[in-house]
């Protein structure tokens, strides 16, 4: 399968990605498909994953349900070469909001999903020429957003591991970096606006609050962790990559001065 580019920088690698039936995840394994990788999917709802793609079962809050899905999804694509850690999910509020089992239960997700995919999936990318670990970070990571402080806390933890990993496994020849999108229009973010009082004023929000004045798609986020992915990004590892719409650094005046 080739892209409309024509690039196949993926040519022969394998790759699983985690949360890869629906929205960010989904977005990347097809556009790795696309440029020559076999890939692995890993999700709560395998089935709707359709070929090329590969569907398997996975609680990333479950040890064994992820070394079991891990192990399966290795054997069938004969090795690993690409882990992207992307399965997540968010919480809204500040620190008085959620209680100790929501906290729990997101930093479960988020973080030691990322530590037990990760775990499970370095023995095999130790054998690759080309590996590579790209994990699903956010903005709310560098920036102090209103209304996420678990999410933000998780986010937060995130990119320190991210960069403790680097330092681990770059002399093993193990690349990790992380994306760190904006708000991005995906199937959770829709949820959140539909629950708005308002959901047209509220996506209107969130969209000013990006420089460029719209959302950031997934397929936007799912290339820039294609090109962290890529043996073409060979000297690039421990990197934090903003897809916010400039979000992070720039500091626009009002419309009209």
């Amino acid at each position: 399968m080739t892209d409309t580019q024509g690039v196949q920088d993926f040519e022969g690698l394998k790759a699983l990605v985690t949360g890869g039936a629906s929205g960010i995840g989904r977005a990347t394994a097809d556009l790795l498909a696309a440029r020559g990788a076999q890939v692995a999917v890993l999700d709560l709802a395998p089935s709707s994953v359709d070929k090329p793609l590969l569907g398997y079962l996975a609680d990333v809050t479950d040890d064994a349900s992820v070394r079991s899905a891990v192990a399966a999804a290795v054997a069938d694509l004969g090795g690993l070469d690409v882990l992207i850690n992307n399965a997540g999910i968010g919480a809204q509020g500040t620190v008085e909001d959620n209680d100790d089992a929501q906290w729990h239960r997101v930093l479960d997700v988020n973080v030691l999903g990322m530590v037990r995919t990760a775990r499970a999936t370095l023995p095999h990318l130790r054998e690759s020429a080309h590996a590579a670990i790209v994990n699903t970070c956010s903005i709310a990571a560098t920036a102090g957003l209103p209304q996420r402080a678990l999410y933000s806390a998780s986010k937060g933890a995130v990119l320190s591991l991210t960069l403790a990993m680097a330092a681990d496994h770059v002399r093993e020849g193990i690349r990790v970096n992380c994306v760190n999108p904006g708000t991005v229009d995906t199937p959770w973010v829709g949820r959140l606006l539909d629950a708005a009082p308002d959901p047209d004023a509220e996506r209107a929000a969130l969209e000013a609050r990006q420089p460029t004045g719209r959302l950031v798609s997934a397929a936007e986020v799912a290339g820039a962790i294609a090109y962290l992915a890529s043996p073409l990004s060979g000297a690039t590892t421990g990197t934090a990559l903003a897809v916010d719409g400039g979000m992070q650094g720039l500091r626009l005046r009002p419309v009209g001065q």
